[in-house]
């Protein structure tokens, strides 16, 4: 199971990494379509649906790299039981509302596939399309802070020290 976890984290990193290439592939577009006087209609919608493409499918490993910001003035101050009910509740907390967040933006998916709803840019793709990549990100988040909250419960999880805080 570990192995399959871990392979979901990067994958979802690497789709990550795409959609950012996706981005670029589109800035470039536009810009040579400028030049040579053609015209690359939508190209700003996509975009921006790999922008949050990228935003959102790096949400998982980026926390599972212990690459988000952590506020840790009062975690610091803690040792033991305290420390470890304090972490598990955060991680409690932030699964929970990591479930919010996946289950809501799976709604909208569905929402917007039952509607036909499209953009309104001249495109008009359907939005259900880029939506699917925002749900399928929060809900491989919402997975990694459910592991993350099972490790802390079964003392498996790794801390970062106290110099990997200090960033100069």
């Amino acid at each position: 199971m570990r192995k399959f976890l871990d392979g979901l984290y990067a994958t979802s990193g690497w789709l990550a990494g795409l959609s950012m290439i996706g981005i670029l592939l589109m800035v470039l577009l536009t810009i040579i379509s400028r030049i040579l006087g053609f015209s690359a209609p939508g190209t700003d919608a996509y975009a921006g649906y790999a922008m949050a493409g990228a935003g959102f499918l790096a949400l998982a490993s980026t926390l599972k790299r212990g690459e988000h910001i952590r506020v840790t003035l009062v975690l610091g101050m803690l040792k033991g039981k305290a420390r470890k009910a304090l972490e598990l509740a955060a991680l409690a907390i932030a699964t929970l509302l990591a479930g919010f967040l996946a289950y809501y933006s799976a709604r909208l998916v569905w929402q917007s596939w039952q509607f036909d709803d499209i953009s309104v840019g001249i495109d008009a793709t359907p939005l259900w399309i880029p939506q699917i990549v925002m749900a399928l990100g929060t809900a491989i988040f919402f997975i990694a802070f459910l592991d993350e909250f099972v490790l802390e419960l079964l003392g498996k999880r790794t801390q970062p020290t106290q110099e990997e805080y200090n960033y100069e």
